[in-house]
């Protein structure tokens, strides 16, 4: 019976779609080894919005936890017990507590794990900032910015309803935001501090743009990588924070609430990432 009881309390998993390509696994097992958390599982499961009800509800005294990746990280909000401030803020949930009572707590560990990744890096604060791009994840840097740049945040975007949309997050999360056209964009490469959103080959083009004493760029990609424009800052000597670096960050948080296990491994976890990257699968 205390096996079983043991058991109840040690499932994990990373839910969305597209899911194959997730590391999550890849950190959150490192982790559990790193802790000696042999009883402990994660897995990944391909599920969409319509899927996500479903699969909650079934949730019984086996889980500690979820992950939730696109497009299920507004779709899950509804179905929760509570939903803490910070992703709120957002409307995002990328993490899901199960207590011993069964309520589910909703969380945003993204927010926390970027301001954590820039912190590594040195970067407590900045006087400005650019914001390439304006999805969701935009709008998650937008809320990391609020936290550590203490005046104006530019976003590069490619549309008047992306230029509102930032505004209003910006509105929302107290954030000083102007907005400019996508056109624009080689010059948000000499902001103190340039944090890159968009999809896989997006920047490209810009990376010939870069000046030839770089800041920071957090670029929120992680495969492939480096980036065009990661690698030519890296070459111009700018210090350079990756997807990696985010994606590990926030899992040790995740592990963390999951687990109840402080501090997480983060050097292991970042090792295996690298390490299943460099093997070209996870």
């Amino acid at each position: 019976m205390r096996a079983q009881e043991a058991e109840a309390r040690h499932r994990a998993a990373v839910l969305g779609s597209p899911i194959a390509h997730s590391l999550s696994p890849v950190l959150h097992r490192a982790a559990y080894q790193e802790l000696g958390l042999a009883e402990w599982r994660y897995d990944r499961f391909e599920i969409d919005e319509a899927a996500l009800p479903g699969f909650v509800e079934r949730l019984g005294p086996a889980w500690a936890g979820l992950s939730l990746t696109m497009p299920l990280k507004r779709a899950v909000m509804p179905l929760l017990d509570e939903v803490s401030e910070t992703a709120a803020a957002v409307e995002a949930v990328n993490t899901v507590v199960r207590t011993d009572d069964g309520r589910l707590l909703g969380d945003n560990t993204d927010i926390p794990g970027m301001v954590a990744a820039l912190r590594e890096r040195g970067i407590e604060q900045v006087e400005s900032a650019a914001i390439l791009g304006a999805g969701a994840t935009a709008s998650s840097a937008l809320a990391a910015l609020a936290r550590i740049c203490t005046g104006e945040v530019v976003a590069y975007v490619r549309s008047a309803e992306r230029a509102a949309e930032m505004r209003q997050w910006g509105e929302r999360l107290d954030v000083e935001v102007r907005t400019a056209d996508w056109a624009e964009a080689e010059q948000a490469l000499r902001a103190p501090l340039v944090v890159a959103t968009t999809p896989a080959g997006s920047t490209d083009a810009l990376s010939h743009a870069v000046p030839e004493r770089p800041a920071t760029l957090f670029d929120v990609l992680y495969d492939p990588w480096p980036t065009a424009l990661a690698a030519r800052w890296s070459a111009y000597g700018g210090a350079v924070v990756s997807g990696l670096d985010l994606l590990v960050h926030q899992a040790v948080l995740q592990v963390e609430q999951m687990t109840g296990r402080s501090p997480a491994p983060l050097d292991a976890m970042r090792r295996a990432g690298e390490a299943a990257l460099g093997a070209g699968h996870v």
